[in-house]
């Protein structure tokens, strides 16, 4: 069997695993920028070489990061090979093993409103909307970024205050109950989005400076540039500031908050973790070793 040219077999691979249920959002993203760097030098096939060398890219990335885009190769590769036997698949634990989580980076509340001040540089003035609107909708709420991203207008109801997310992680939706500060931030960047591009190509909520939906790439790159303008820096080799760390903060400060006012942590876990979209509680346990401030709430409660 003569296997399609890689840019034609990435589409039928992606195609025939999302049939079978599976979303590949962040796998089928790095597939195609691997296949976009080897074509930009004119290689047609996968060597371990080659896809190891791609895995390793940024310089200084993590090793936990690392290992996500080599298995993302691997997976593509050993759909290939079995089509053509000279397609190489990178054995598994080549790289090595680093933590399964990166240190959070908690913002601190003035750090945040620095971000968002930042956005007022940012052009045309649609772009700095909508990222000021991003930035404190990730804030406040404590979604994902591929959530956000993912948010139409039709999941907006500005009358009762809450929004729809709806087939996130784990194909599970929620609503997401917004303070009124909030809805009505949302309202004016409504109202200025209209003004600023009312044609747009997208039902997209936050769009980006041509109407269309905002792409995860190009966030990671201006919040990097965000946090550089505000002088926020990575505290050490594992934790440096990420847009996803928006997310933990909101989480920690929910904690830290519960903690000083005396409530039942314990029992108001479960409602965040119904905010944050996990499927178990467990999984917002993890907040609790997060900021040695919820360490010592924690061991105060036990005292």
């Amino acid at each position: 069997m003569t296997r399609p040219p890689l840019r034609a077999a990435l589409e039928d691979y992606l195609s025939l695993r999302r049939a079978l249920g599976f979303k590949l959002s962040s796998a089928g993203r790095l597939l195609s920028q691997f296949v976009d760097h080897l074509e930009e030098r004119g290689i047609d096939t996968i060597t371990t070489d080659d896809a190891l060398a791609w895995a390793s890219l940024p310089a200084g990335a993590s090793p936990h990061w690392r290992r996500i885009r080599l298995s993302a190769v691997r997976g593509f590769a050993a759909y290939l090979h079995g089509l053509d036997h000279s397609v190489m698949v990178p054995p598994a634990g080549l790289l090595r093993t680093g933590p399964c989580r990166a240190t959070p980076y908690l913002y601190s509340a003035g750090e945040i409103a620095s971000l968002l001040d930042a956005t007022a540089g940012l052009r045309p003035a649609l772009r700095a909307a909508s990222y000021y609107s991003l930035i404190g909708l990730l804030a406040v709420s404590g979604m994902r970024i591929g959530e956000a991203i993912a948010l139409e207008d039709r999941d907006l109801d500005l009358e009762r205050a809450v929004l729809v997310v709806r087939d996130s992680k784990f194909g599970k939706s929620r609503l997401v109950p917004l303070h009124p500060t909030t809805a009505a931030a949302l309202a004016r960047y409504l109202e200025l989005r209209g003004q600023l591009c009312p044609q747009r190509p997208s039902p997209a909520l936050l769009v980006s400076s041509r109407g269309t939906r905002l792409l995860h790439s190009n966030i990671q790159l201006t919040f990097a540039g965000l946090t550089k303008r505000c002088g926020i820096a990575r505290r050490s080799a594992s934790c440096r500031p990420r847009i996803h760390d928006l997310r933990h903060a909101f989480a920690v400060t929910s904690l830290l908050h519960w903690y000083a006012t005396g409530q039942d942590v314990a029992a108001m876990l479960p409602r965040l973790a119904t905010y944050l979209g996990h499927t178990d509680p467990k999984h917002t346990f993890w907040y609790l070793s997060a900021a040695p401030e919820l360490m010592a709430f924690a061991g105060q409660r036990l005292d």
